[in-house]
């Protein structure tokens, strides 16, 4: 069985908490609430909003090693919602591999709403969760966790396209936020 840990219990941790329990996972999930725990989880994923990133690899980075964690934050700048606030060859989740050297890090989620994971539609479309990440076997089995939840998973490259992703997720939030797009809508995958 695949035990995760979801750090943050807002729209899109408990979404991507019920894709993981469907599947059949064991699914921890951790708030600012939750006093200091130990993470089960073999797979973390960081549902937390970008500025969190620092606070849980401080929290937390010892406990992280060795582990698959996942990115889903877009890096974007909430005041002007015009911009991206990592450098333009970087990425959130390069920062944070590059914090938690031990860790597998994996770019997911991002793209995706909460909507849609819980409906796991995207109009007419099943949802596809885009992956980036350098560990093979890292993506694999987080891949394998996800579909077995019922969605569809597309490996989108090394760990370097996450600064793509982001910019993905970056466009989307900003035409659901102008009203252009709902967000029970997005991007979807047509193969």
């Amino acid at each position: 069985m695949t035990n995760v840990t979801i750090f943050g219990k807002g729209n899109m941790g408990s979404a991507i908490g019920g894709i993981f329990a469907a599947g059949g996972a064991s699914v921890q999930q951790i708030d600012n609430e939750t006093p200091t725990t130990t993470i089960q989880g073999d797979i973390v994923v960081l549902a937390v909003p970008y500025p969190a990133l620092r606070e849980i690899v401080g929290a937390y980075g010892d406990q992280l090693a060795g582990k698959t964690v996942v990115d889903i934050t877009n890096p974007l700048d909430f005041e002007t919602f015009d911009s991206l606030v990592v450098d333009a060859d970087s990425s959130a989740a390069a920062e944070l591999a590059a914090a938690l050297p031990q860790s597998a890090v994996l770019k997911a989620f991002n793209t995706n709403f909460a909507a849609t994971l819980a409906s796991k539609q995207v109009g007419p479309n099943a949802t596809t969760v885009l992956v980036a990440g350098d560990d093979a076997a890292a993506k694999q089995a987080f891949v394998a966790a996800v579909t077995a939840g019922g969605v569809q998973a597309t490996d989108a490259g090394s760990l370097r396209r996450a600064r793509e992703l982001e910019a993905i997720g970056f466009l989307q939030l900003t035409l659901a936020a102008g009203e252009k797009i709902s967000w029970t809508g997005g991007f979807g995958i047509v193969a």
